[in-house]
């Protein structure tokens, strides 16, 4: 009888209400998806499609405008690619890693560049998707899968060996790398993202003419080395479940 008294006392605090912001829910079943994210993540997407269409659709041995500008950032995305990978890994990892560079760059400047809050909702507000903590964690967690999935298909049972070497011993700061490569990946790009555009917002209410401006270029700059940043540690992730211990010396021989 006393512990139910105690668990009835810890139910009688609001506990479960409490949250950060306020937020547009969409009950699918049982579960409640911040609909917000997907709007503004839906946005981007699409502005991604419409490029690639408009790019590709009437191409020309001399490109030119929208043609010109993705073909330029494809080099970019494998000179990318390849410095992380190496000239032999890189090419199948070329969509994925261009992927996450292209929708964080293009998600965070979306933040940067467009007035998401004077759309208004029924309730929350639109901000860019990479301000929600959500979506930094879902692209982290689908970058573990990608180096996982790189050191399995390419080394076999063998990947486990990076487990216990050098020594046995460090098994468990091993299995903790893996956990901390995510935590790492989705709050850094979270953070920079959520107080850059926190800055900005502060600066606008209080010197609304002139004051922003430098910082709102500021922003556009740090967004787009936020992604470079994702993209790159990404590429040095699947390198480093590819690669193992030992092979770059098996190589030069």
């Amino acid at each position: 009888m006393h512990m139910l008294s105690v668990l009835n006392a810890f139910n009688s605090f609001p506990l479960a209400k409490l949250e950060v912001g306020h937020h547009l829910y969409w009950q699918l079943g049982n579960l409640k998806i911040h609909g917000q994210v997907f709007l503004t993540s839906w946005f981007v997407i699409g502005l991604l499609v419409i490029a690639s269409i408009a790019a590709t659709s009437n191409a020309k041995r001399i490109p030119k405008g929208i043609q010109n500008l993705m073909e330029y950032a494809l080099e970019f995305i494998r000179d990318l690619a390849k410095n992380q990978l190496g000239e032999k890994d890189y090419r199948p990892w070329v969509p994925f890693i261009g992927t996450l560079f292209l929708f964080i760059f293009v998600s965070n400047w979306s933040g940067a560049l467009i007035p998401w809050k004077l759309i208004k909702l029924p309730s929350g507000e639109l901000a860019a998707p990479t301000n929600d903590i959500n979506t930094t964690v879902a692209l982290a967690l689908l970058t573990s899968l990608a180096y996982f999935y790189a050191g399995f298909s390419k080394r076999g049972l063998g990947y486990f060996k990076k487990y216990i070497e050098p020594t046995p011993i460090l098994l468990p700061i091993a299995i903790l790398e893996d956990f901390t490569k995510p935590l790492s990946l989705s709050f850094r790009l979270f953070g920079n993202i959520l107080a850059d555009e926190l800055v900005v917002g502060v600066l606008v209410l209080l010197v609304p003419l002139f004051v922003p401006l430098p910082v709102m270029a500021l922003g556009l700059f740090t967004s787009a080395i936020q992604a470079l940043v994702f993209a790159t540690l990404a590429g040095a992730y699947i390198h480093e479940a590819i690669a193992g211990h030992g092979d770059e010396g098996h190589e030069e021989h």
